[in-house]
């Protein structure tokens, strides 16, 4: 059963920039160590607590729903959903394992012949240039391709076949990352803190 420890938690570095996505329980020990505050979001108001602070401000204003709140014998403490390292200020060089759920992922289930979006079952992954033809499985040769497009191009080159790619291919860097393997209700819950106008423009050269 799911509890409140098990929730994400956004992680920023000293410059407020997204760097990783931690267990609740991971994000106490740090908030407990004094290695982070909490980031509290409300009004359009950002505070910074430590985690006294913050567990006096839980006792004010407790949350509503169970897998919200973190219970110890004697108090209910409000679950961080975005915490502020103390001292890390880089952006960590993390690579995303090439996969057919992240190319989905980065290509938003679209054909990227067509441009048109597609139920998964409904997408093929296709190399631009095919493997017999000496292409390798990268992220720069791998695209979503919907099944007629995939038939269309078949064994050749895509101007060959007088089609062309919406989007050039790319690897993900690492902020993109983040965005990426989110679910909907994490990417709307931290859209202040993930860029993404920048993961939407990131695919173009």
């Amino acid at each position: 059963m799911e509890t409140a420890l098990d929730q994400p938690v956004l992680v920023l570095n000293r410059l407020w920039q997204a760097v990783n996505v931690i267990g609740a329980r991971r994000a106490f020990a740090l908030l407990a160590g004094g290695h982070a505050s909490v980031v509290h979001h409300a009004d359009d108001d950002f505070r910074v607590f430590t985690l006294l602070d913050w567990m006096d401000f839980s006792a004010r204003n407790p949350a509503r729903d169970e897998l919200e709140t973190v219970r110890t014998p004697t108090r209910a403490i409000r679950l961080p959903r975005v915490i502020l390292l103390a001292f890390f200020d880089r952006l960590p060089c993390k690579e995303l394992k090439l996969t057919r759920h992240n190319v989905f992922e980065r290509d938003r289930g679209t054909c990227q012949y067509c441009g048109q979006i597609f139920p998964r079952e409904e997408l093929n992954l296709d190399h631009v240039i095919p493997r017999d033809r000496g292409g390798k499985t990268t992220w720069e040769n791998i695209v979503c391709s919907c099944i007629r497009c995939n038939t269309r191009k078949a064994n050749r080159l895509p101007h060959e076949a007088h089609m062309r790619l919406v989007r050039k291919p790319v690897r993900p860097k690492w902020r993109p990352v983040i965005s990426l393997v989110l679910g909907a209700r994490e990417r709307e819950r931290w859209k202040d803190f993930l860029d993404l106008a920048y993961w939407n423009v990131e695919l173009e050269e």
